[in-house]
């Protein structure tokens, strides 16, 4: 596989709301960004994934787009946004903008138009029918809305304010094509596709993922829009094996640079049920899940590595002790990750410990999938505690709650009221003490960024799991004659290693390793030119 750019760097998911408020009024926006390049700069990021700017209704919080080129108000002007692309870049930053073309907004002039007759241009950019079937919304109930003036029903697989596009529709493709090449004109690096794998649908059928054009259409996107320029492109695919993720990442396809898996992340959900429906995370799963990824996309396709993002809960709450061993989980879970193949993604706020912000009450929620589940969960008799449980666990807004900078007013996030209201725990967890303390998480962080700039090993060095106790999480990887050791202590126990190595690389602790690993130890080390040694 050709070295590109995207496969030696780290990259940073931004969600605008909750990065940094400019002027007052308690949401985040372009200018608030640009205001901290310099912090993610030292990090040693070299790329921003920017969540949805784009000017929408903000029913989905910027997922639901009314205008591709423009920027939403409240984020700021078009200005800011060229001034965004050109402040990075002189910092090195390249920007990945957020490309949501699987639905657009009921507000957006294309579904406008379409809903006033069966006969208007743009009608059948949606996807409609005379009656609908039993198919369901991803935020729950039908995926079908009537519509009064058209006289049939649209689909929506998220809210009833995402009408899902037709993409066997030859002028809406031509028309998104369009957009994309507008903003690679403005000097973006690449997208990060929301929900691709759906696009490509036959909804009589109930095929909703991975239809039967749906690489015809990414080849032909490859074509028309980033291919034959240095670009990256992340597709989300909820349903991607690592066989599919060959199809869309082997350059050798013309589709895309890598793919984001959701395997390793569906493991503390009972089987077949929703995400709601928790069950204890089972460490041996997670090797397996993680080792599959690592090994069978082989030289074939490329990786993206994450445990958190703008959906998901924070992981050092999740799977981790953000209270007694806060510091010490964040830290392993940061080891584990950057030491694999692949490219990682550091979400806002991963980088100090931000944690999960539990709620008492539904009245706290803004998330609308939280909302959803809250009143659909009480119609089927689920208690109120075990909903509140389930969405503490889980929900959207653990995530969304604005970055912590320093222990001023709102976290020094915004000088008004804050759109979500900022976790209490702000005063010890903020930017300004991280940047203080040696051995906070952000130092953590930024050495194994380091590391990664300085090592081709962590990039192209072969994956191999290592046979250790249940809760010991250790592999080795090698390239051209060196070999590195990751051992993790995924615990609150006590584990005993034994393996010898022959010089430390980074430690989640003060002190060196020994025999004994503690609670959630984590630690790379080089070992001797024989590996039994």
């Amino acid at each position: 596989m050709k070295q590109k750019w995207w496969q030696e760097i780290v990259m940073y998911q931004i969600y605008p709301r909750s990065f940094q408020d400019s002027n007052g009024d308690g949401i985040g926006d372009i200018p608030g960004i640009i205001s901290r390049l310099d912090y993610l700069q030292k990090l040693g990021i070299g790329g921003i994934w920017l969540s949805p700017v784009y000017q929408s209704p903000n029913d989905d919080n910027g997922y639901d787009i009314s205008d591709y080129e423009s920027i939403m108000t409240e984020f700021g002007t078009m200005a800011d946004m060229e001034r965004l692309i050109s402040e990075a870049d002189k910092r090195g930053i390249k920007i990945i903008m957020d490309l949501v073309v699987n639905h657009t907004s009921d507000e957006h002039p294309w579904f406008v138009e379409a809903r006033q007759s069966k006969n208007s241009k743009t009608h059948d950019y949606y996807v409609w029918r005379d009656e609908p079937n039993d198919i369901e919304s991803i935020f729950s109930g039908s995926a079908w809305q009537f519509d009064e003036t058209a006289g049939q029903y649209y689909l929506h697989l998220f809210s009833k304010k995402q009408p899902d596009l037709n993409w066997e529709n030859e002028k809406l493709r031509q028309a998104i094509y369009d957009m994309m090449n507008f903003w690679i004109g403005k000097g973006i690096s690449g997208f990060r596709m929301d929900v691709i794998d759906l696009i490509s649908k036959l909804p009589d059928q109930k095929i909703l993922g991975n239809g039967p054009h749906l690489h015809d259409y990414l080849k032909e996107m490859n074509q028309a829009t980033f291919g034959g320029k240095d670009l990256m492109t992340v597709g989300e695919t909820w349903g991607a094996t690592p066989e599919i993720a060959k199809q869309y990442s082997n350059p050798a396809n013309n589709e895309l640079s890598m793919v984001f898996q959701f395997e390793h992340i569906a493991l503390d959900e009972v089987l077949g049920q929703t995400k709601w429906d928790l069950r204890d995370l089972n460490v041996p799963e997670l090797k397996q899940v993680l080792t599959k990824w690592q090994t069978e996309l082989g030289n074939e396709g490329w990786n993206s590595l994450f445990w958190n993002n703008h959906d998901l809960p924070r992981i050092v709450s999740r799977w981790g002790n953000d209270m007694t061993y806060r510091v010490e989980s964040a830290k392993m879970f940061a080891i584990l990750l950057h030491l694999m193949k692949g490219t990682p993604y550091i979400y806002q706020g991963e980088e100090i410990g931000m944690t999960n912000k539990p709620i008492s009450d539904v009245s706290e929620i803004d998330d609308i999938e939280s909302i959803n589940i809250y009143n659909e969960r009480l119609a089927q008799g689920y208690s109120k505690e075990e909903i509140i449980r389930s969405i503490n666990a889980k929900g959207r807004d653990n995530a969304r709650t604005p970055i912590q900078w320093s222990a001023d007013d709102n976290a020094g996030f915004t000088s008004g009221r804050s759109w979500l209201s900022v976790n209490p725990n702000y005063k010890v967890i903020n930017v300004e003490e991280a940047l203080k303390d040696k051995n906070s998480i952000f130092y953590t962080y930024q050495k194994l960024i380091q590391l990664r700039k300085d090592n081709p090993l962590i990039i192209w060095g072969d994956y191999e799991l290592l046979d250790t106790a249940d809760n010991i999480f250790a592999y080795t990887r090698s390239y051209q004659g060196e070999k590195w050791l990751v051992v993790a202590n995924f615990s609150e126990e006590e584990n005993e290693f034994e393996g010898v190595f022959r010089e430390l690389i980074t430690h989640n602790y003060p002190d060196k390793p020994q025999k004994v690993l503690r609670p959630y130890e984590a630690f790379v080390a080089k070992m001797g030119d024989d590996e039994n040694e």
